[in-house]
């Protein structure tokens, strides 16, 4: 696995951040499996996310920021995310880290999921 996935991400995570969805949605295949963090499940594809994500900010202010990134045996890609959420008011919901891992089709993203970072 190359740096272009690593490339790949960090657009996306650019892009979230900036509320910009269509430049997110850009590094996805159309069919993408994304896992809801917020709201528990998967969602398929451009058109649930952008209403998913457009529900989350009109209640929450996540940021994300990835931190390190971990090549896994099976061609994922596991991103230790810097998670900070806060609500509208901007009073701290979450600060901490998260594990994102990531699969991908044509160098582009074809599913997300979230796993429990494991404390030492």
């Amino acid at each position: 696995m190359s740096n272009q996935f690593q490339d790949v991400i960090r657009k996306a995570y650019h892009a979230f951040n900036e509320r910009n969805i269509d430049n997110c949605l850009s590094t996805m295949q159309e069919d993408v499996k994304w896992s809801k963090a917020w709201e528990g499940g998967y969602i398929i594809g451009h058109e649930e996310i952008r209403q998913y994500w457009t529900r989350q900010w009109a209640e929450i202010n996540p940021k994300v920021d990835p931190v390190g990134f971990v090549e896994r045996e099976n061609d994922s890609l596991e991103v230790l995310v810097q998670q900070n959420v806060k609500d509208l008011q901007g009073n701290l919901i979450f600060d901490g880290l998260v594990k994102h891992v990531y699969t991908f089709e044509d160098g582009l993203i074809k599913t997300m999921d979230i796993e429990l970072v494991q404390e030492d």
